[in-house]
């Protein structure tokens, strides 16, 4: 079973997510979208969290506004045993892609292929508004994650295409807007000359064969 939060610190609402136990923590370790966001408390055990990103990518892993991660480090020390009873704490969050998993690791644990993207906020003490205003929200489901990551895949494949199908017609007016700058270029050097030069160009032409045609009388 996964649970299910919603924040509405940041319009449009995000939704945040976490494994009932150890278990369904390991299932969400290996599908939880390459975008998503982990949370967890520092050197402690607790649960595992996640932000879902916005599919659009106006929101990235490092620049989460303060008022979600508030929210999400205050879900994971509520749900930490331990870390619920101290005050002080410290979150680290990294991109899920960001989380490595060996053979020879406990179920539930985990580690980074980058300790350069993990970062950290401060968590001073709990705060019972921002919790309780949380599990309002918290809807519990079971999740298929194959046919979950399926469909995923499925919508970022007719995503790709909408966006490529877009380039293509961009370029195109692009294209046709060129050529007909061209074109409009090219007739209007057809009446870019002076019309008084050309009649005295075609005056002093007629007056030298007159002369010519004199010369030879």
């Amino acid at each position: 079973m996964v649970l299910f939060f919603t924040s509405t610190v940041v319009t449009p609402a995000v939704t945040l997510y976490m494994g009932r136990d150890k278990v369904e923590n390991e299932d969400l370790i290996k599908y939880a979208y390459p975008g998503d966001v982990w949370f967890h408390v520092d050197n402690l055990s607790s649960a595992h969290v996640y932000i879902r990103l916005p599919e659009d990518s106006s929101m990235t892993w490092d620049a989460i506004p303060e008022a979600l991660l508030t929210d999400c480090a205050q879900l994971v020390k509520a749900n930490s045993i331990e870390g619920n009873k101290k005050d002080n704490l410290t979150i680290i969050y990294t991109p899920a892609d960001n989380l490595k998993k060996t053979g020879d690791m406990a179920v539930g644990q985990v580690s980074f292929h980058s300790d350069k993207k993990v970062k950290r906020v401060h968590v001073p003490q709990r705060e019972n508004q921002i919790v309780n205003r949380l599990n309002k929200t918290k809807v519990e489901r079971v999740v298929d994650h194959e046919q979950d990551r399926v469909d995923r895949l499925k919508r970022e494949a007719a995503g790709r295409r909408a966006a490529a199908s877009e380039k293509k017609k961009a370029d195109m007016e692009l294209a046709r807007a060129r050529e007909a700058e061209k074109a409009a270029r090219s007739y209007d050097s057809l009446f870019s000359g002076d019309p008084e030069q050309e009649h005295e160009g075609d005056g002093t032409r007629n007056k030298s064969v007159r002369e010519l045609e004199e010369d030879f009388m």
